[in-house]
């Protein structure tokens, strides 16, 4: 595997931890204490706060902020310009460091362009947020959140297609199902 490749405009703090084959672009910065898997690409101007941590094959589009306390597991996709909090209740006169909320984006998430994520929150695997959609709180695994503030619209397959009543992904032919309100993979055990 190739060794991670990194613009020569972007800064990338001694300590930080950058898997193979990862990609950081223009006028990024890594600070020291994050942590970035393999095969991952970071757009231009992206910023990766401490004690961050990114999985393999994350792919985060340009001027996207991942501030102390957000994970993202693998596959994970984030949009052009999305928007992580780390403070419920920011002033600029109060200092409230110590009250950072952590976020978990869990395996296979999109976010679309322009989303807001409310920190302290956990997107449930392979959930699609819409554009521009503002998340308050947790969100299912495989659900569709569009709006403001965000709310269930439909269901998502891994592919991210939008399963129809039968529950089957019309790309992929994967069968789902629905059991005490939550989206599961079938497995033909």
């Amino acid at each position: 595997m190739d060794k991670s490749f990194i613009h020569e405009t972007a800064i990338v703090d001694d300590g930080a931890q950058i898997g193979e084959g990862t990609k950081i672009w223009h006028f990024s910065h890594v600070m020291a204490t994050a942590e970035i898997g393999e095969r991952c690409i970071l757009g231009q101007n992206v910023f990766v706060g401490n004690n961050v941590k990114i999985g393999n094959n994350v792919k985060i589009q340009n001027n996207v902020s991942l501030y102390d306390g957000v994970v993202c597991e693998d596959d994970v996709f984030l949009g052009p310009s999305m928007v992580f909090t780390n403070v419920i209740n920011p002033r600029s006169a109060v200092e409230r460091k110590n009250e950072f909320k952590s976020t978990l984006v869990k395996k296979g998430v999109s976010v679309g362009a322009n989303a807001t994520i409310i920190c302290g929150i956990t997107l449930g695997e392979y959930c699609f947020i819409g554009a521009g959609a503002v998340v308050t709180k947790d969100v299912k695994a495989f659900a569709l959140m569009t709006g403001v503030p965000a709310k269930q619209t439909g269901w998502v397959s891994r592919a991210g297609i939008v399963l129809k009543d039968d529950l089957i992904c019309p790309e992929t032919g994967e069968k789902y199902v629905l059991l005490e309100n939550s989206l599961k993979l079938y497995k033909n055990e």
